[in-house]
């Protein structure tokens, strides 16, 4: 009996040891490839200044930014992973090579991404921003260790202002667990304030993944080369060589008849001439395929993406008018392998991963593109030190809702792990309820709005459009200056 409990407890501390390992090289692998992220955006001029000491402490805040979006990167990578895995042990359940793939590992994923995102959200990136901005209190003594201390002063300060706010919110909400759990804030207060945060988060993605949704399609438009309808592309450069060539001489030539006109007008009418035959030249230049069957596939997998997500919401909103089972609630055990989490076996798990991802890439979209936060759209090589920061914060908050976005939606039936399943709001029927309703209406009315503005656009160019472009279709006034710069 002895030896039997003895390889039982080295089978669990080597189990132990390889989960360790497996998550240690998982986010070496994703601190990597967000530090490449971040210094291709990151001011240069900031880490390379005259002043050691300022570029000392970009170069800590970059390292604790690096942190914090390699946990967002693991928070989108969780639902993911976990369905993937389920699916990879129904496929192969007695293969050697995927024991280490088991429940244990991905509920320790889980956890391991809720506790940095606290730490992140709560600590590091707060500690970033106050250490950039610190100089030192007034009479001590400057350098590192005077902005250290006054960073972690503020850093005090603040954290008994947020903990003092969630015991009043708490008192008012609940007064009879208040003052049983007044001393119990790693139990309560904590948990209690991540989950008025992530219900922000997921009122965050609720905003912007439909209006994300849409701007995908002019997005995508703008990066693919459109098949144009009755055009012909030579014709279509030629003119617009033409007008060129005209405003060039217009600004160069100084001749008598453009006296009194605004030049500066024409040099902005020329820039944009000049933007129209760069994208008539790449037209050009595109191989038949990208002109023709590019564009329309991108746009068919990105409408037919946009409408499985509002199917899926739609079924599942009758679900939850039927079945409670479909209530979003925690998981102790995920028990993989057990069971696929879609009926369609492992076609509906990858259409539900590819779901998964799609919303998330459109929330981020739709969230760069609202006039609220353009203002934090990072630039190549010029992002200073503070938007670096507030990227990152606006990342996890979306990121760290993803999971709790999309089990709520219906988009997976796998449920929440760890402290993910723990938020209060997430047993409430008609706040969830409400949140699909809103959802299916918001994302089918951008959607319509964005195909129904695309075909009268479209229709407009055609009716505009002549039927062969000649010389005559060029308008009068460039013919006109075109030949007085010839005579001149």
């Amino acid at each position: 009996m002895e030896a039997d409990d003895v390889s039982v407890r080295e089978q669990i501390f080597h189990d132990r040891v390889r989960e360790i390992i497996i998550s240690i090289l998982l986010f070496i692998c994703l601190y990597i490839l967000c530090y490449f992220i971040i210094t291709h955006f990151k001011k240069n001029a900031e880490f390379v200044s005259d002043d050691n000491e300022e570029a000392t402490v970009n170069r800590i805040a970059l390292w604790l930014c690096t942190f914090t979006l390699s946990v967002s990167m693991g928070a989108v990578l969780l639902l993911p992973l976990s369905i993937l895995s389920n699916e990879v042990l129904l496929s192969f359940p007695d293969s050697y090579y995927m024991q280490w793939l088991n429940g244990s590992l991905i509920h320790g994923l889980w956890n391991l991404v809720f506790l940095f995102s606290n730490l992140s959200l709560f600590f590091l990136m707060p500690f970033a921003y106050f250490f950039t901005e610190s100089e030192g209190f007034v009479g001590s003594k400057k350098g590192l260790t005077g902005r250290l201390y006054e960073t972690a002063v503020v850093l005090l300060l603040l954290t008994l202002l947020v903990l003092g706010m969630v015991w009043v919110a708490s008192a008012l909400l609940h007064r009879d667990t208040t003052q049983e759990s007044l001393y119990d804030m790693w139990e309560y207060y904590l948990p209690y304030l991540y989950s008025c945060i992530s219900l922000f988060g997921v009122l965050l993605l609720l905003l912007c993944t439909p209006f994300g949704l849409s701007r995908m399609f002019s997005i995508t438009g703008s990066l693919l080369v459109k098949p144009r309808l009755l055009e012909d592309v030579e014709e279509t450069v030629s003119c617009a060589l033409f007008e060129e060539a005209s405003l060039s001489r217009k600004l160069t030539g100084g001749t008598s008849c453009w006296i009194g006109f605004n030049m500066e007008v024409v040099k902005r009418h020329l820039l944009s001439v000049q933007a129209r035959r760069i994208a008539l030249e790449l037209r050009r230049r595109a191989s038949p395929w990208q002109r023709n069957l590019s564009y329309p596939l991108a746009m068919l997998l990105l409408l037919a993406l946009t409408v499985v997500s509002v199917l899926m919401v739609c079924v599942h909103v009758l679900e939850l008018l039927i079945d409670d089972r479909a209530m979003p609630r925690g998981m102790e055990d995920p028990h993989l392998g057990a069971a696929s989490f879609s009926m369609f076996g492992s076609l509906g798990a990858t259409v539900q991963v590819v779901i998964i991802l799609y919303l998330m890439v459109s929330s981020v979209v739709g969230f760069y593109s609202s006039r609220f936060f353009t203002g934090l759209l990072p630039r190549t090589h010029d992002t200073n030190m503070t938007q670096i920061i507030g990227n990152c914060v606006s990342l996890l908050f979306l990121s760290s809702a993803l999971p709790v976005f999309s089990r709520t939606l219906g988009i997976t039936r796998f449920d929440l792990l760890g402290d993910f399943g723990r938020y209060n709001w997430l047993g409430n029927f008609y706040i969830v309820f409400l949140y699909n309703i809103v959802f299916a209406a918001l994302t089918s009315a951008s959607l319509i709005n964005t195909v129904t503005w695309a075909v009268q656009r479209e229709l407009m160019r055609l009716h505009k459009l002549p039927l062969k472009m000649s010389r005559s279709a060029i308008p009068l006034k460039l013919l006109l200056a075109n030949g007085l710069s010839k005579i001149q």
